[in-house]
């Protein structure tokens, strides 16, 4: 009895020993499910970038990596158009597993940081001597929110009017003295324009076509759209109520049905209007030199700034990207590290190299030559005075509501007063 009794204290005590052995590997795996190699941790970054950008995205990843060995860098392509498209990841954060580090619309931060979706990184910056002072003002005060910082910046772009040279040349419009005011603008159109009968042969200009937002014409004519210390929406503002009524008369001076059959037959790409010559100036970004050079090589053309009523004070909007940092990421740390790299000097350097996007610092964007490029150095000369799209909860509402008060001011479905009323009724209930 004794002897069977040593047989099963033996066998208990070898079992308890493996399972022992077993439990500790199981602990030690788990303590550091964060290390790839050794020491190494892992940082997980979903990113939507592909072709260019994301061979931008690599080359800033492996300049990351050899800096710090440590660290190692999980690019896990995720689709994210932006601008309230990014179900997959808000689903990362409700179910607790998210990335460690996302790349994110600039203009979607103010909603994610109000429902506690991103992790809030004041004290990091501070404590890495990351200042505002670095970047363009827009960039940094676009990715804050309520005074606490939650995204670090990384591209951004601005809007000016493109118009073709020769055209300007035909209708006996100085080429290097383009509109500066309302007033030029308008003149120039009704010079450029050529119509038969209720066809367009080709229009001088439309206020609203291709970058041609509300907002840009808002800060054009000194308006304002958004009150910081009431947290209210401002789509009323007599200015911005002037700029609407200008785009009102426009429409109904030229008919707005004869511009939108105009437009409705209008492509993309090479069949721009004004690539094919039908359109002679058009609000647009950066990007549309490298459409001009693909499809249109040989099309004389400039830019200038988006005119105002007094001819001065001429300003733009820019948007952009981040990375941030979702609520619950496991690896702040080396997250952290990485998100300053890819904002820092060197990371812009090489991602907007590559990219050939506009870095929001810049120095940068002078190292890169944009500063010595004809077209491009207007884009970034005006950077420093540009604005962002109001930083609050209803980004996304703001922006259809405003274009709809467009659409139905230039059909004549309201006065802009009673339609930018009801937009800042609508939103400002929202943000209660």
């Amino acid at each position: 009895m004794k002897q069977n009794n040593k047989r099963i204290g033996l066998l208990a005590f070898v079992f308890v020993l493996t399972l022992s052995m077993f439990l500790t590997g199981c602990s030690s795996k788990s303590s550091t499910s964060e290390k790839a190699n050794g020491d190494q941790t892992t940082v997980t970054f979903w990113h939507p970038m592909t072709d260019v950008t994301g061979e931008a995205v690599d080359a800033v990843v492996k300049a990351f990596e050899k800096k710090n060995p440590d660290i190692k860098i999980k690019a896990v392509y995720t689709a994210n158009q932006g601008e309230g498209k990014n179900e997959k990841l808000l689903t990362a954060v409700s179910g607790g597993n998210p990335p460690d580090v996302a790349y994110f619309d600039r203009f979607e931060i103010g909603s994610w940081a109000a429902q506690g979706s991103l992790e809030d990184l004041t004290d990091l910056a501070e404590g890495s001597g990351v200042k505002k002072e670095t970047y363009y003002p827009f960039a940094w005060d676009e990715a804050s929110y309520e005074g606490k910082l939650y995204g670090m910046p990384t591209t951004t772009d601005s809007r000016l009017v493109y118009f073709n040279i020769d055209q300007f040349k035909e209708a006996g419009l100085d080429p290097e003295n383009p509109p500066k005011t309302i007033a030029e603008l308008e003149a120039a159109s009704k010079k450029l324009t050529i119509k038969d009968g209720k066809k367009f042969k080709r229009i001088g200009f439309i206020p609203w076509f291709g970058q041609g937002w509300f907002y840009g014409w808002g800060w054009a004519y000194g308006g304002d759209f958004y009150n910081p210390e009431t947290k209210t929406a401002t789509a009323n503002d007599p200015k911005n109520i002037e700029a609407l009524q200008w785009m009102a008369d426009f429409a109904k001076k030229y008919n707005v049905e004869d511009i939108a059959g105009f437009t409705d037959s209008q492509g993309e790409g090479a069949m721009d209007p004004f690539l094919t010559g039908q359109l002679s100036m058009k609000v647009s970004g950066p990007w549309e030199v490298s459409a001009i050079k693909k499809f249109k090589p040989d099309l004389k053309y400039g830019v200038f700034p988006m005119p105002t009523p007094t001819g001065e004070n001429h300003t733009t909007w820019s948007g952009g990207w981040s990375t941030v940092m979702p609520k619950g990421a496991k690896n702040k740390e080396a997250a952290w590290k990485f998100m300053e790299f890819f904002s820092g000097a060197e990371g812009q350097k090489i991602f907007s190299g590559i990219a050939r996007d506009f870095s929001v610092i810049d120095s940068v964007n002078e190292e890169l030559g944009y500063k010595n490029d004809p077209i491009l150095k207007e884009f970034v000369n005006i950077l420093p005075v540009s604005h962002h799209r109001p930083v609050m909860t209803q980004g996304s509402l703001y922006w259809n509501e405003l274009a709809s008060a467009v659409e139905n001011a230039t059909r004549g479905n309201g006065t802009p007063k009673e339609l930018l009323d009801k937009v800042t009724d609508k939103v400002n209930k929202e943000l209660k």
